[in-house]
């Protein structure tokens, strides 16, 4: 599973197929998550980050973030979501998220520039570029959360 943040939120399969992640809150919650990739999240950092676009999330906040999980898990794959203490977990290496692809090339482009290899760090860094497709999380409301 392949999932995008560098623009809207989106969600792939092993062949690259996307994956349906409709609905605001689901989007939202998929890129609190995916912000993350491989760490759990707590309840109330994701209820911050879902309902990050009004005062007053619902009053059982709780168990709407159930709900939601729920919903994403039947999108993505029940194993994609994992529980973890306090949390949630996208069960997923750093690497499947265009953002920490994006660093981590932008991170080994600086390194070529320092060791005097531009054309390495062209490459690179042209490979960074490449994974963005508008502003980061362009989907979402309150983009600054």
């Amino acid at each position: 599973m392949r999932y995008g943040i560098l623009g809207a939120t989106e969600a792939y399969d092993d062949r690259g197929a996307p994956l349906p992640v409709g609905g605001q809150r689901l989007r939202a919650l998929l890129a609190a998550l995916a912000l993350n990739a491989g760490r759990a999240v707590l309840v109330g950092t994701l209820i911050d980050e879902v309902w990050a676009d009004t005062d007053d999330p619902p009053g059982d906040a709780t168990a709407a973030l159930q709900a939601l999980v729920g919903r994403l898990r039947r999108a993505l794959g029940k194993e994609a979501v994992a529980s973890a203490p306090g949390g949630y977990r996208l069960a997923v290496a750093p690497e499947d998220v265009d953002l920490h692809r994006f660093e981590r090339l932008t991170r080994e482009g600086r390194a070529a520039l320092d060791r005097d290899d531009p054309a390495c760090a062209a490459r690179l860094l042209r490979d960074a570029l490449a994974l963005w497709r508008g502003p980061a999380l362009a989907d979402l409301p309150d983009r600054a959360a």
